[in-house]
This record gives structure tokens, sequence and C-alpha cells, in this order.
């Protein structure tokens, strides 16, 4: 259907291309105007643009003459001019949209136009990467013409102080991980000072691998946890029952049939297609009778029954080695999507603590949320947002839709020659291994370097031992091996190097041909035995007089010069023999994934070559449609030996892979729909703190609070549509006795209380009130009670906040019941949302309310103020990782004339209530 729209109405990139030639031919014009420049002249144009743009023009009016000075600069800083490709993916950013751009294009260097053009406007730039070693590195190298167009640069790395964090935010443009950036934003919305704060603003950002970011990682949110219970035994009792249980694994189970019967000779159903174990009648009397249960299905049994569950689903559906990986005692989640170990996060709702019972290491305790957001709602902060990755078209729908970025594919800087082979389809995988083991040495024979794409840990080591026995030299990368990661990856293009690797998403590392001279030389100062220190010194680009770093970039330099001399030959040698050639042993669920594999071939015009190998039992063809392929084979007494290439087939993967992609939208859409309406509440919140935070006069806000709260106490005892002999007054004398009233105040006859109104009655109250405030001020000093006011603000917003999270999230686990009473679950979320978030605003005013007026001093000084919870950790894995809770709801204390909630039937000032 795409392909039949674009020919009636042409193909939209290409028309956008077309509409910013004109600006890609006026940077071009200009770069005879620079050459002619000396480096003082040069370095000027920087205030120069400057200046323009104080004087009224836009950043669109500079754009030509901001790319052509870049253009000059990388070329006398790097060597390297940005291609005519660059300039075009650079405008693209520049108006905050996704280039799409393939391997090799030259991206790193692509975003230093559009991140010097908005960098001159002086609100600060981010560039966004997927992980610190390539923040660092592309920091230090595009550093450079940063630094000589007299521009700051910072870096934002885990475990950096406070102080550095706020300098480096406070460059023009700072680098960065997605994780940090979102994280320090949490954190910078619970500082208790202003001062305290690291980011300044959030104007442009770019994100670099941006499919991989914007929306492999946001299926799940970041989080703040502080230290919340102790970790229950439970996980461990729970875990050695599963371990008793028989399971059945099934591609997914039939709604039409009694999977009770068909299955009552097992404890419990896996189901592969959607990733779910749950447990059958006999697993679950097994269940009642391990517990001692009478029904494990009562309301006061979901704490055994959600620990059992994640118990079965531990043992059922999470793989070792593929799912995550023990590690020094630690269960590590493996990335599906890059391979990568996914250090510091934590599956959720306790099913880490289960797995970590199941790999019987310490299973760790359990926290409490202090702040939370998803990666979809932190980027929508930016006042402007783009992005650049070799593959974002597959998911072009999820990226206007969430992001409202559209995407430009940007052409190939020389002609893209790879050549694309079809698939071939052998009936088991022991065919299918077989036959790229023959393909992997046969090509190795005559020398060509191979890269082999796996989609697990598992086939990588599987393949790793086939090729062991064959004797085949070969390199592995998977999560196992992530420190070798850019070294390995760096060296693919070597003549007979065979190499295999776990996902290629997001590597961030191009594999030249013939080797990379510059990993050689590192691995050569290696072996002369520089420090790791000294070598990272060597390879930096930053000013110094360091007589010893000197002396090591010297080293590096002859190094370098050296193996690029070494390693022409060579790359002309892999040229001829056909380039890369890439074999994948499985397609991935995700398009874009295997076009991420196949696009590390024929980078700048190289040739290349790809080819995927696939069997009827892989996972995507087993859950997905292989069945009738299967059939096929076995009517016509196929040999396992022979494959298959027929359309059929192609368009078989590509339905299965298009489900696959549109569940996992679906599932994203999901976790942002219910943090959308946490974002609403967000914003509100921070807004308050902020407000506390830049030193603005809270006291008219406080004295509105304190009468806020008076007015809900005096209308819950003196209800105006309630007859007046029903009114408590004294319940409402005894609220605020001791600290508002004396005894004497409040007292009515029975003619009074006749005619009296509650506005009255509220207006005695805040007459005492204001009395007490003005008391309080002129003992405390006005210098101190405004400090007081802060500190107390602050307080009660943040305590009630993070028991707010808490509350949201025990309604989100139970709201999704609802759909089974035909009740839109996030709709239902949305409306209780709402009050919740009502109560919790009321808390605030009157807890702060009381707390203002009650405050004593031991000291003559200002409060100081402090956190009301410490920080245990940070982790992306989605939720706070505390003992399943049945759902709550934040309801309102009943009036003294309610109804008591108990069911007795009397008024609550008479039951439940009389004691307050």
């Amino acid at each position: 259907m795409a392909n039949i729209l674009s020919r009636f109405f042409g193909n939209y990139s290409k028309k956008e291309l077309k509409r910013i030639d004109p600006l890609v031919k006026s940077v071009l014009n200009l770069e005879e105007h620079y050459k002619k420049m000396s480096d003082s002249e040069l370095k000027s144009q920087t205030e120069a643009l400057k200046g323009k743009l104080e004087s009224g023009q836009t950043l669109d009016d500079i754009l030509p003459d901001a790319f052509a000075v870049v253009c000059e600069a990388a070329e006398r800083v790097l060597g390297y001019r940005p291609y005519k490709v660059q300039i075009i993916g650079g405008i693209v950013i520049h108006q905050g949209r996704i280039a799409e751009m393939k391997t090799g294009e030259g991206k790193t260097l692509l975003s230093v136009l559009p991140g010097y053009l908005n960098a001159l406007a002086g609100k600060g730039v981010h560039i966004v990467t997927v992980n610190e070693y390539l923040a660092s590195y592309q920091s230090e190298l595009m550093g450079r013409v940063y630094r000589f167009l007299g521009m700051t640069v910072g870096v934002i790395l885990s475990g950096m102080e406070n102080e550095a964090r706020k300098k480096a935010y406070a460059a023009d443009v700072t680098y960065g991980t997605n994780n940090e950036f979102g994280f320090d934003y949490l954190r910078d919305n619970m500082v208790i000072y202003k001062e305290k704060k690291v980011q300044r603003s959030h104007s442009f950002a770019i994100v670099d691998e941006v499919d991989s970011i914007l929306i492999d990682e946001a299926r799940t949110p970041l989080i703040i946890s502080g230290s919340g219970e102790k970790s229950t035994e439970l996980y461990s009792i729970a875990n050695n029952f599963a371990k008793m249980l028989t399971p059945v694994v099934v591609v997914e189970t039939d709604e039409k049939q009694d999977n009770d019967e068909v299955y009552k000779e097992y404890d419990y159903i896996v189901n592969e297609k959607l990733k779910t174990c749950s447990l059958t009648q006999r697993g679950v009397k097994k269940a009642e009778q391990y517990f001692n249960l009478e029904n494990l299905t009562d309301p006061e049994n979901i704490t055994i029954q959600h620990h059992v569950n994640q118990a079965i689903k531990a043992h059922g559906s999470m793989k070792r080695d593929i799912d995550y990986v023990v590690r020094d005692g630690q269960v590590i989640i493996v990335d599906e999507f890059t391979g990568r170990l996914m250090y510091g996060r934590r599956y959720n709702e306790g099913l880490h603590q289960a797995i970590e019972a199941k790999e019987n290491v310490e299973v760790a305790r359990e926290s409490k949320t202090l702040a939370t957001i998803t990666f979809q709602n932190y980027f929508r902060l930016y006042d402007k947002l783009s992005g650049m990755t070799g593959t974002a078209m597959t998911e072009e729908e999820e990226f206007g839709e969430i992001y409202k970025l559209d995407v430009v594919e940007i052409p190939t800087n020389r002609p893209m020659i790879r050549e694309d082979c079809s698939d071939v389809v052998y009936k088991n995988e022991k065919a299918k291994f077989a036959a790229v083991i023959e393909d992997i040495m046969e090509h190795h024979q005559k020398g060509q370097p191979v890269l082999v794409g796996t989609i697990s840990i598992e086939r990588s080591e599987q393949l790793s031992a086939m090729l062991k026995r064959r004797g085949i030299r070969h390199e592995v990368l998977n999560a196992k091996y992530h420190e070798k990661e850019a070294q390995i990856i760096a060296q693919a293009g070597r003549k007979n190097a065979v190499t295999i690797a776990t996902n290629m998403a997001g590597r961030g590392t191009d594999i030249l041909l013939g080797g990379n001279a510059e990993y050689m030389a590192v691995s050569e100062m290696r072996r002369m035995q520089f420090s790791e220190e000294l070598i990272a010194e060597a390879t930096a680009f930053g000013e110094t007089d360091n007589e010893e770093i000197l002396s090591a970039r010297k080293t590096f330099g002859e190094l370098n010069t050296k193996y690029k001399a070494q390693i022409e030959p060579d790359a002309e040698e892999v040229r001829k023999l056909g380039g890369l050639y890439i074999i994948g042993t499985e397609r991935h669920e995700s398009r874009r994934i295997d076009n991420q594999l196949r696009g590390r071939a024929g980078r700048q015009g190289d040739p290349g070559k790809s080819r995927f190998y696939i069997s009827l039992e892989d996972e995507l063809m087993r859950l997905f449609g292989g069945e009738r392929i299967q059939s096929m084979m076995e009517r016509l007494k196929m040999d396992e030996s022979v494959p298959i290439e027929a359309k059929m087939v192609s368009n078989t993967i590509e339905s299965a892979q298009r489900k696959y992609e549109g569940r996992n939208f679906a599932a994203r859409k999901n976790v942002l729909q219910y943090d959308d309406v946490m974002n609403v509440q967000r914003e509100i919140i921070y807004k308050q703190r902020n407000d506390v935070l830049d030193g603005e006069n809270v006291k008219e806000k406080i004295q509105k609070m304190v009468e806020d709260s008076i007015d809900s106490t005096v209308h819950k005892y003196m209800p105006k549509d309630m007859p007046h002999d029903n009114w408590d007054i004294s319940g409402l004398r005894k609220e605020y006795l001791g600290w508002v009233l004396t005894a004497d105040d409040l007292v009515y006859s029975a003619d009074e209380l006749d005619n009296i109104e509650p506005e009255f009655v509220a207006g005695e109250i805040k007459d005492k009130a204001k009395e007490l405030y003005e008391k309080r001020e002129a003992e405390f000093t006005s210098p101190i009670m405004r400090e007081i006011e802060h500190v107390v603000l602050l307080k009660n917003v943040d305590s009630e906040w993070m028991d707010h999270i808490d509350a949201m999230e025990q309604l989100k686990d139970g709201i999704r019941l609802r759909a089974y009473g035909q009740h839109d679950p996030v709709v239902e979320y949305r409306n209780e949302g709402f009050e919740m978030f009502e109560s919790l605003i009321e808390s605030i005013k009157v807890n702060t309310a009381k707390m203002v007026l009650t405050v004593r001093l031991r000291t003559p000084e200002a409060p100081k103020r402090e956190q009301v919870a410490k920080v245990t950790g940070t982790n992306a894995a989605g939720l706070s990782e505390e003992t399943k809770k049945q759902p709550v709801k934040k309801d309102k204390k009943p009036g003294r004339n309610d109804p008591c909630p108990c069911g007795s039937g009397k008024k609550y000032k008479k039951c439940h209530g009389k004691d307050e």
C-alpha cells in the first residue's frame, strides 16, 4: 500500500529533501568564504553569530553561516569536512525531526552542525547517547570542534559529584546517556535548595540511536527508589514450591477449550506467545495444601498468590543467558534489543526477587518509589526534540503519535552496493546451524570477514562451540563479554575475521574494512604496558602541559599512523573479496533490529553481503505462522537439509514481525497512558516545589492553605444541608483545641446555634489562626518565619507526593481488573487518580496549616531543610519492587455525621469516630 501511495503522491522524504535543498546550497556556497579566513577570524564567528541573534535574527536566518563555519572548523581540527548528506541531515535535525542515515554515514560529526547552531542561543544543547563510552568518546572528539569555536562542552557520567554535573550542564553542549539525563531531572525535583539543582533547561535535545532510546527503552519508566521494607522470606518459600511443580509449555492456549481439563496432569501453563504463566486447578490445590490455605484466591491470600505467580513465571518464562545473566552474585537483565547488560535495572512487581530466589543469590530488599517518570514524558519536556539513527522508518507511526516527530530518510553519500540475499528456511535448527557453519567456513577460507548475528547469548555460545570444533578462530560479543564490545566490533572488518554478536542495535562503533587503526594502536600501547588512565589521556583531545601525557599522545599518534598505512592494502583486498559478509541466524521480532544488523555492511559505498538463515523451530516462526510451511514441507517430503526460498515464507516472516511490533507498541502506549495521568499531577507538584525553591514569598499561599483547611474542616462538622442540632460543634472545637482555640472559644447557646452560619464559625477560627500566625512571626522574626514556611511546605509536599506515588501504583495494579466489568481501566484510573490527587492537595493544605502554626524552635535559628526520604538507588526497570498489595484508594475521611464505613449503621461520630 505504501508503495502504491508513493507512486501517486511521491515519496515524503524526497519531497522534504527538495524543500531544504536551497538551504543546503546556501551552506555550500559559503565554503570558499570561510576557507579564506585565518583560525582567529574563524573562531571570532561565534561571537559574530551571537550578535546577529541579539539583533533580532533567528536561528534559521543564521543557519547557512553557522553550518559553513562548523564545516570549515571540522576540516581544520579533525581532518574531515562534512559531506553534503551530512549537511542535509544536520538541517533535518535542527528542524526538530529524525534523520534516518545508514551506518557509517557520519552521524556523530553531523550532530555538531545543529548542536553548534542551537548552542548559539545560549540555552544549552543536550546530546543523548546509548552508553557512557559513546558519551565520553563523542564529547572528547567532537568537543575539539566546539572548543575551537569558543564553546564549552560537558559530559554527564554516572558517579559524578553534584558540582561536576552542574558544571557539565552549564556548558554550551552537554553529552550524556538517556538514563543520566532522566535521573538528574527527577533528582532536581527532590532537592531542598535551588543551588543543588544541576539541570538548567530543556531547550534542545539530539538523540543518537533515537529508535533504541525513544522506542526500545521506553517500555519501562525511570525510578528513583528509597529504602523500604526488608525482603520477605516468601520469595524463597514460593521458589521452593515452584520447583515442585510440573509445567506444560504451549505456544498459546485456546480460549474455547477447558484448559484445566486439557492440562489436568500439569500444575501450571507456560504461554510462550504471551510470555505468561498460570496455575491450573491441580496447581491451585497444591498451593493451598503447601501454604495451608482454604482458598488461594481469597483477598487475604493475595500476597501469597502474587509470590506464587512470580515464582512460576521466574521458572517458566524467564530464561538464564537469554533474559538475564548471573554475574558476581547478582541477577542482571539482558536488553532483548541490544544484548547489553542493563546494570542497575530490576524487573518490576517482585519478579526480580523471584529470579534471585530461583538462582540462589541474595534476594535484594524491597524498595519505596520516591520519584518516577517515563522516557516518553521526560523527552517531551524539551522545547525541541530531534534524533538520528540508521533505522527509524519501521517505527515512523510511533514517533509521530507519541513524540510528534516525523522521519526523513537521508540518501547515502555513496551508492549502496551491498547485496541482500533472500532468506533461506530450514525445517529444523540442526539443519539451519549446519548450513550456517558451512557458509561461514566457505567465506572464511577465502579471507572474507564474517559477522554472525544471533538473538541470544545461548545461541552465540552454541555457534562458538561449533566453530571451535572446526578449528575456526573467532570473537564472541554478547552480554557476557560486554567490556570488550568496542574492540571486538572495531576489528570485525579485518581479513579472515569471524565475529559472533548478540543483537547489533546501537553499538555505535563503525566496522572498517581492513581493521581500525585507532584500536590497534591502543592494543599496542597496552602491550607496551601503558596504564589505562594514560591510554585514555593519550586518545583524548583536551589541552595539557603534562609531559607524560604529551609523550603518550605522541606514541599514540605514531602508532595510529603506522597502522593506517598497514591497513589500507588489507582494506583494498577485503573490498575485492566482497567486503563484510553478514549472516543472521534468526529473525528478530523487530524488523528494525534485522536492518541494523544488515546495516553493518556496505558503509560509505563499500561492498558487502547479507543473508538470514531461518528454521521453522525458531521462536518467531513457531509462535507466528510457521505451521503452514511446516505442513507443506512434510507433505512434499522435503529433506531437512534442503532449504526453501519462497515469497510465502518472506510474507509469513514479515507478518509475524508486524504483529510483534504492534504488540510492543501497544505495551509502550499503555505505559504512557497511565503515566500521562501521573504527569499532569507531577507537573503541578513540581511547579509548587519550584516556587518554593525559587524563593517565592509563600506566606500568602500558606495563609490561604490555613483558611481553606479551616473551611473544609468546618464544613465536615457543620454541613450546610444538615439540621443545626446535628452539627458537631464540640468535635470541631476539639479539632483546633490547644493550638488555635482555647476552651472558651466556639461556645454557643442553643439560641445562638439556631441562628449561626458555618461561615461565621469559620471566620472566628480564621481570625484566631491569623492572630496566632502574626504572633509566631513577631516571635521568630520575618526572615526565620519565611524559612519556616519554605521548610514546612517542602516537607509536606514531598512526603504526601511519595505516598501518593505508592497509592497510584497500587491503584494501577488493581484497576486492570475493571476491564472484566466492561470499564476502560485507563479512564477509571484517570477518574480515581483525580479524586486521589484532590485528597493529596487537601492533605498538604491541612498538614502545612497545622505544622506552620504549631512549630517550635529549639534555637533562635531558622530550621534547616532536610530531604524527606533517603535515595538508595535508581533503576529503569519499571516499578518499585514492593510486595504486591491490594489496590487502595486514598479516600477522604468520613464526616462526623456520615454513616460509619464499618457498616454498623451508626453515625461515624458515635462509632469509630467517637475517640477522635
